[in-house]
């Protein structure tokens, strides 16, 4: 028998249970959690008391206000996009709260209250998480703990895939798929903030009416109408210089149809199908497109933490101030209590912008 005694916050074990961080013995500290035990939909997500981590060398722990939801959290909860080797099988790709503790050999002058968001590879959906340092950003002054929760994901995805990866240069045409969603909504608002023009799709009136509001320049509404016809009307035939695609598969042709000549095609989703029938490579020779694909999770933590880095010094700086150009869109907030809620409301596509979770109270 391995339990013998919970009471509160603590937990006495005859047995050594190990995690990625340590063994635990008696008397180890708990916390809230949402675990999947068997894959599969909404109603497997269980809310449960399971050992609080403890930061190691270079960690911080983060008592986590809130998390937000992400498509790849649906797959993971289906079984089919496990956590990187060694990291938390928790879901949660991003958090915002305050430092809680330091772990030995962190350098970067975090204390205990900081504000604080983060960009994790697992674990999110708990009351506690243990971050690496150099995943950590301060909270914009502007921002709420609530708001924050919506940013470490999506705007580095979002600028990873601008910047990084597509290398999007002023005056250019970007088509973002998918824009009202937390990534699109994000990069609507950064291709702005690089000279470029965004235009946009989503599947309806009300979704594209707010994007547009968010600086998108002509929106499409993928189910009703083709997109493709309607970038090159915009663009006078010369079609979008990149295109952020979520969507893969089904929407191939009038992707390739639509992007300019050289242009850069950038897929870091698959919400259409893998699959692709037709003259795909043809096509898309004539076109001289680059076909460019990008995850952010399976990245190193170097590989991340200049990601951060950049973000920090490039972006972060615009969420702040009277005229702040940039603000994260929440959709809706909903307790840790109700996280198949938030779940379905998610695999539904009733989202516009992020969905959050609330974890503990602020501050």
């Amino acid at each position: 028998m391995r339990l013998i005694l919970q009471s509160g916050h603590f937990l006495l074990k005859r047995t050594y249970v190990t995690n990625r961080h340590k063994c635990y013995s008696s008397f180890t500290k708990m916390m809230r959690a949402v675990c999947v035990d068997v894959p599969g939909g909404p109603e497997n997500l269980l809310l449960r008391n399971i050992p609080r981590p403890q930061p190691r060398d270079g960690e911080i722990l983060i008592k986590v206000h809130a998390t937000a939801l992400n498509r790849a959290d649906l797959l993971q909860r289906r079984g089919l996009y496990p956590p990187p080797p060694g990291e938390s099988e928790t879901i949660g790709l991003e958090v915002a709260g305050t430092v809680d503790s330091l772990g030995p050999g962190v350098k970067k002058g975090w204390r205990p209250d900081d504000r604080v968001m983060a960009l994790l590879a697992g674990g999110g959906y708990a009351e506690y998480v243990a971050v690496p340092e150099e995943l950590l950003m301060p909270v914009p002054s502007d921002l709420t703990l609530g708001q924050a929760a919506a940013v470490p994901e999506a705007w580095l995805t979002a600028y990873q895939l601008l910047a990084l990866i597509a290398h999007v240069k002023d005056g250019e045409v970007v088509l973002v798929h998918g824009a009202a969603g937390g990534v699109g909504t994000a990069a609507v608002q950064l291709v702005r903030l690089f000279g470029a023009v965004p235009i946009a799709t989503a599947g309806n009136t009300e979704k594209l009416k707010m994007v547009e509001e968010l600086g998108a320049a002509t929106g499409f509404n993928y189910k009703e109408e083709n997109f493709a016809q309607g970038v090159q009307d915009y663009t006078g035939g010369k079609g979008a210089n990149v295109i952020l695609d979520c969507i893969g598969g089904k929407t191939w042709e009038q992707n390739v149809s639509c992007l300019a000549t050289d242009g850069r095609w950038v897929l870091y989703g698959t919400m259409g199908g893998r699959r692709v029938e037709g003259e795909l490579f043809g096509k898309l020779l004539s076109k001289r497109g680059h076909l460019l694909c990008s995850l952010l999770r399976s990245r190193s933590l170097q590989y991340k933490a200049d990601l951060v880095e950049s973000f920090s010094r490039q972006v972060l700086p615009h969420f702040s101030g009277q005229a702040a150009p940039l603000r994260p869109v929440i959709d809706s907030t909903f307790s840790l209590e109700n996280i198949a809620d938030a779940h379905r409301h998610m695999e539904a596509n009733k989202n516009t912008g992020k969905i959050i979770i609330s974890v503990n109270a602020e501050k």
